[in-house]
Order: structure tokens, then sequence, then C-alpha cells
């Protein structure tokens, strides 16, 4: 099959406190969120996929369709640090045979999962 040329650049999230969520999620996984757009942030490189945030008016309603898939090593601890870092539980967990992912919410609410796979 033919390439397209496609590739992934980046993942906006939809917030009302676009620099509260970019915050959030730079403590999680490094790096300094920088404005870009007027009111928007962005997490990670430059010419590399990063996540964008991007301001809308209304707040979140329904469950997240698409979310981050986060790999840790000890659940409980990463669990413990989202809550310190602003998040919330949602106290959804799922024990799988290839390991244990748990659903979290960001600071407005946005869906994450965390994964600690048996290898």
């Amino acid at each position: 099959m033919a390439t397209t040329g496609f590739r992934l650049s980046g993942i906006t999230i939809d917030c009302l406190d676009p620099d509260l969520v970019a915050r959030f999620w730079a403590s999680l996984l490094g790096g300094k969120p920088r404005a870009s757009l007027p009111g928007w942030y962005e997490l990670g490189e430059r010419g590399g996929p990063r996540i964008n945030f991007q301001p809308v008016l209304e707040p979140k309603t329904v469950k997240t369709r698409i979310h981050l898939d986060l790999t840790v090593d000890d659940i409980d601890r990463a669990v413990e640090a989202v809550v310190q870092a602003g998040g919330r539980a949602t106290d959804e967990r799922h024990d799988y045979a290839e390991g244990i992912v748990v659903v979290l919410a960001d600071p407005e609410g946005n869906e994450f999962c965390l994964v600690k796979y048996f290898t």
C-alpha cells in the first residue's frame, strides 16, 4: 500500500482555562507549556508531536471520545501524583491479563488512563 504522508503532529484538548490544563499536563509529562496562538498553549517540542490546549467557551459535558494513555511503573503512586497535581480519580479501574488500567480526569474533567503493563 502506498504511503499517504500522514504523520501525527499534535493532539488538541479543548479547555475553559488552557493555562491551567497545560500546567497540569506539564506537571505529569515534564516540559514547560508555552503560549502559541492567542489564548492557546502547547506542550512538547516544535517539529514533534505536541499537546495543544485550545480555549473554548463551553464546559465539558460528556465522556471524552479520544483520550491519552500514560504508561506508569506504579499505579498507586501515579494516581496520587495526578491528584496532587490537580486531577481527580474516577474510581474506574480495569484489571486485565495484560495489565491494569485506571481512568482519571484532568482539572476540567477530560478523562485519561494510567496503564501498568505486566511484562
